[in-house]
């Protein structure tokens, strides 16, 4: 077999022989390009029409399936962090709430134990210091902060609950001191007589004075030795215009002979609060007050509550 190539720009030929070899390997080649075509057609169409895959079906469903895992595992976690996020937010609020009543009622402690205000300032952060020496190997993860927080809240409320006991206490002893009769009932004046037998100022007999007497400038000031409740401020035959005070545990006292009453029966009356003014109403002599201190239901020698300091 012979193949014969023209050159078109030199116009001239050359021939070729093709062996037996070189005929069978050209042949095979002619016959090989069509299948080779058919093939790639075939193949083509196979994947548009998803029969075919370059990957195997069962691994491409396996990644599919991890993807989608990851996802929605990657969603929960935002979700549970998101949640614990507004967990600890809430928490720290709470906290914050415990710490401003905290500082409130250390406030009131100081003011009620009559401590130094610069000293104990509950607006001020605590003074804190030293060098500082970190532990290496601690890390502070989630659980551990939780944990420290849950210990906080504990403290707090451990803290808070000490303070209101001791503000009971204090205001429980403000309270005893308040009503615990002690001190003279004139802010000025002199002891005039005593408790017990004396002469009688106007029969000259002797005659038995159940209280003490205070003589001082007309229209000065009578107050109260003792928180209590007024039971009467009125006229009273031998006492002139009295005024009566119940203090609590079988104890009360008596103003008599004052000039006016400034209390009515039925009011609240504080330690050293002026409740009369000196006068000489009833039977007197002159401008004095007649104390007396009742101790359930019999008098008793004011001396010994005159003298006494205030616990």
């Amino acid at each position: 077999m012979k193949l014969i190539l023209i050159n078109k720009r030199h116009g001239g030929t050359k021939t070729i022989t093709l062996g037996f070899w070189s005929k069978a390997i050209l042949f095979v080649c002619v016959l090989a390009l069509p299948l080779t075509a058919v093939t790639l057609m075939a193949l083509q169409w196979s994947v548009v029409k998803g029969e075919h895959s370059l990957l195997a079906p069962n691994i491409s469903e396996s990644w599919e399936q991890q993807l989608a895992t990851q996802k929605a595992e990657i969603k929960r976690t935002r979700q549970e962090a998101a949640s614990k996020l507004e967990a600890l937010t809430l928490r720290v609020a709470e906290l914050q709430a415990r710490l401003v009543r905290l500082d409130a009622l250390g406030e009131r402690v100081t003011l009620a134990a009559k401590l130094d205000t610069d000293e104990f300032d509950f607006s001020q952060r605590p003074a804190l210091g030293g060098p500082s020496d970190e532990l290496a190997d601690h890390a502070l993860n989630v659980p551990s902060f939780m944990d420290a927080i849950d210990d906080l809240a504990f403290k707090i409320d451990d803290r808070q609950h000490q303070l209101q006991v001791l503000e009971t206490l204090l205001s429980n002893k403000k309270i005893e001191e308040s009503v615990f009769v002690a001190g003279r009932p004139v802010t000025k004046g002199y002891l005039s007589s005593h408790y017990g037998r004396r002469n009688d100022p106007f029969s000259g007999r002797e005659a038995w004075h159940a209280g003490v007497d205070f003589a001082g400038k007309d229209g000065s000031d009578i107050v109260a030795v003792a928180a209590g409740v007024v039971t009467w401020s009125a006229e009273r035959y031998g006492y002139g215009n009295l005024v009566e005070i119940n203090h609590g545990n079988g104890f009360k006292t008596r103003y008599a002979h004052c000039k006016e009453n400034l209390v009515k029966a039925g009011d609240v009356v504080k330690k050293g609060q002026v409740i009369a003014l000196m006068g000489s109403s009833g039977r007197s002599t002159g401008p004095h007050v007649h104390f007396e201190v009742y101790k359930h239901g019999r008098t008793v020698d004011p001396a010994s509550y005159i003298r006494r300091a205030s616990r």
